[in-house]
């Protein structure tokens, strides 16, 4: 039993908590986000893309998942949107044309398994038990596909033949969607664990 002095007490270190915590500028869900981030392959791009929806994610493992693959899918949309550019360069020699072809189309299919992952994460919202488990699977065999694509996307600029300005661009490209897109689904287990 808590006696009639400890209930006060209790109640004035919260207050006292919470008020330095947030003195300090730090909101109970940024440092969420933080100890989330924590957890994954790239921390500080992980913080740097989430922070600015902390009020979205507040102290929730299924938001910020959900968020993560939001930010995901953007780059993705962002890269498609470069090849698409860069495919129409007329300075662009054979061999990179192809290379950028290909990775644009890989980069549209990981942009379609991010987006069904997306929508299928809702569903795992309103799930329980094994049907829970069945959506959550689809979501990360998902996920993992569109991080495999990603990673193969640069293949086509291998050897020496391609080594240009190109190569280095759209490897750069690639790369930050790769990070943000490991990052989810480590977001994605970790919530998946979480259940």
């Amino acid at each position: 039993m808590v006696s009639k002095i400890a209930i006060p007490l209790i109640f004035l270190a919260a207050v006292y908590l919470a008020r330095t915590t947030i003195a300090n500028g730090v909101k109970p869900s940024s440092s969420f986000i933080k100890s989330s981030c924590a957890t994954v392959m790239y921390p500080a791009l992980c913080e740097e893309s989430l922070s600015p929806f902390a009020k979205t994610i507040q102290n929730s493992p299924a938001q910020l998942a959900h968020t993560a693959l939001a930010v995901s899918l953007k780059q993705s949309q962002s890269t498609q949107d470069y090849l698409n550019k860069l495919k129409r360069f007329k300075g662009l020699k054979p061999g990179e044309r192809s290379a950028v072809g290909d990775c644009l189309e890989i980069v549209s299919d990981s942009l379609d398994r991010v987006s069904k992952s997306m929508k299928e994460l809702k569903n795992c919202e309103r799930a329980k038990g094994q049907q829970f488990l069945w959506h959550m699977n689809n979501v990360q065999t998902w996920v993992s596909s569109a991080l495999t694509d990603e990673n193969t996307c640069t293949d086509g600029f291998g050897g020496r033949a391609m080594e240009s300005r190109i190569k280095t661009s759209v490897r750069a490209q690639i790369a930050n969607v790769a990070h943000v897109t490991s990052n989810a689904l480590a977001l994605v287990n970790n919530y998946a664990q979480k259940h």
